[in-house]
């Protein structure tokens, strides 16, 4: 049986993007990473100072792990939040529940500043930072997953790549923000003055981010994505009605059930490819940006002041090579990118630790650096990929759901897991264990990926920056389609020619 000619694309079928409107989504959305990520910052720094505050009663490897559990709770209920944000984002807007997620970031984080330590108010004390914590995951089960499908929407074709990988730059900024924040005041207060007061200051500076972060959301428009899927879904509701059929928007919105059955029966294959990435980023970003700092002065012993810089370094390197990779995948691809990574990872993640482990500055500070090189791998190329793997109309959604099991069950529990193992055997490799069995799980993740650099988001037209672009690419489609109509034609009128 002959293929159904592929018909030719026309104007209104390519879309030109707005670089103004490009960049205001670009900056927005990595905006609220950055907030997010100063929270996860702060919160891994100062992981054994919130432990003597709030479970004082504990011994220090248990101050840890229980310090930890609590970050770890956040994490359970990210699933919850992408269920509930990400069908929302895909019924009314990812501008709108983007700008819910970073007012709920925004006034939970401000207010671990303001809680009790267990001394005034004995278990009240650590139930509240939980419930704090518990809202910070719930409103971030929708953060990383909208924000990726804004950018991935509003980016042009052969450049999402780059565009999206601002993004997890605004994560490391973020990262290296609250970080760095921790490590001034490690430096100015010591560790009584931080167990005292000085803890609060980091999550206090939350409030000003999340009303600048909130006042850029606010100014956003829809995606142009979205409004084209609303439209189409608009005129079939139209044409419905006028025929006396079945309404398909109001039967969509009444369906949520029948949304996430399509999202787990018809595109199985890419919820299990998206976990499987999400997996090798995460549980190497949190290795990195969590534990590590933990591991290298509780486990270690380590000076916690030459822990602290050499992780807050290796951060900024991330942020100086980030954009780089992300261009890269645009020219090279995605799935050699993220193959390359998971062999480096899964070779080099053992002579890292065991770098970091000989003590000193020079061999922690070339270990702490090779484990920020693989990070980068994953975290300047993950944006442009994953939001590629879904269709439109159910991106936003499918990808919240597929993200945020997968950072729960493996990515945010990695500090609570990985201190845990440590002192269960008493093996100070279990890092680097850890770390190549992720590598592997996202290196057969990356052979089941197609690729998608320089093509269409699923559901969407081509997407260019310029009119000139616009006009080549539908003369090349054209072209292409009078190629196909002619060997149709050829095929049909000498069946068994080889040409």
């Amino acid at each position: 049986m002959l293929r159904r000619r592929k018909q030719p694309l026309s104007a209104g079928d390519v879309l030109v993007t707005d670089r103004p409107a490009v960049r205001r989504a670009v900056s927005a959305a990595a905006l609220g990473n950055t907030m997010e990520w100063f929270d996860f910052g702060v919160y891994a720094y100062l992981a054994g100072t919130l432990g003597k505050v709030f479970f004082p009663a504990s011994s220090p490897g248990a101050q840890v792990v229980s310090s930890f559990a609590t970050f770890a709770a956040a994490f359970l209920v990210r699933p919850l939040g992408g269920m509930v944000f990400g069908p929302l984002g895909d019924r009314i807007g990812r501008q709108r529940v983007l700008a819910a997620t970073m007012i709920m970031m925004a006034v939970s984080t401000f207010a671990v500043g303001f809680l009790p330590g267990y001394h005034s108010v004995g278990f009240v004390a650590p139930i509240l930072l939980l419930i704090c914590r518990l809202v910070q995951g719930f409103s971030t089960g929708g953060e990383y997953a909208g924000a990726t499908t804004y950018i991935a929407e509003y980016a042009p074709d052969k450049r999402r790549g780059f565009l999206g990988s601002w993004l997890d730059f605004g994560t490391f900024v973020g990262y290296s923000l609250g970080s760095g924040l921790v490590t001034i005041l490690t430096g100015v207060l010591g560790e009584d003055g931080l167990v005292s007061w000085g803890w609060r200051l980091p999550f206090l500076v939350a409030g000003p981010l999340g009303l600048i972060g909130l006042y850029m959301r606010l100014r956003l428009e829809e995606t142009p994505a979205f409004q084209r899927e609303a439209e189409q879904a608009h005129r079939a509701a139209e044409e419905a009605r006028a025929t006396g059929g079945d309404d398909p928007v109001e039967d969509a919105r009444q369906s949520g059930h029948g949304r996430l059955k399509e999202i787990f029966t018809r595109h199985w294959q890419a919820v299990l490819i998206c976990m499987g990435l999400v997996l090798l980023y995460n549980v190497t970003n949190y290795m990195v940006t969590s534990y590590l700092p933990t591991f290298m002065t509780e486990t270690l012993g380590q000076d916690p002041l030459t822990a602290q810089l050499l992780v807050l370094g290796t951060m900024i390197v991330v942020v100086l090579t980030i954009t780089t990779v992300g261009r890269t995948s645009d020219r090279w691809g995605r799935r050699p990118v993220f193959l390359a990574g998971s062999l480096a990872l899964i070779v080099l993640a053992a002579p890292a630790v065991l770098l970091i482990r000989a003590g000193g500055i020079l061999f922690p500070a070339l270990g702490c650096l090779i484990l920020g090189l693989l990070l980068v791998c994953f975290a300047g190329t993950s944006a442009a990929t994953l939001p590629a793997l879904f269709p439109t109309r159910l991106r936003y959604g499918a990808l919240s759901i597929s993200f945020n099991i997968s950072v729960s069950l493996f990515g945010g529990t990695t500090p609570l897991f990985a201190s845990g193992l440590v002192q269960l055997t008493g093996s100070h490799m279990v890092p680097a264990y850890y770390l190549m069995a992720a590598g592997v799980i996202g290196f057969v993740s990356t052979l089941f990926l197609h690729e998608t650099a320089g093509k269409p988001l699923r559901g969407s037209g081509p997407m260019v920056e310029t009119a000139e672009q616009a006009q080549r690419l539908v003369a090349h489609s054209r072209t292409e389609a009078g190629r196909r109509a002619r060997d149709i034609w050829i095929r049909l009128r000498h069946p068994w020619s080889r040409h």
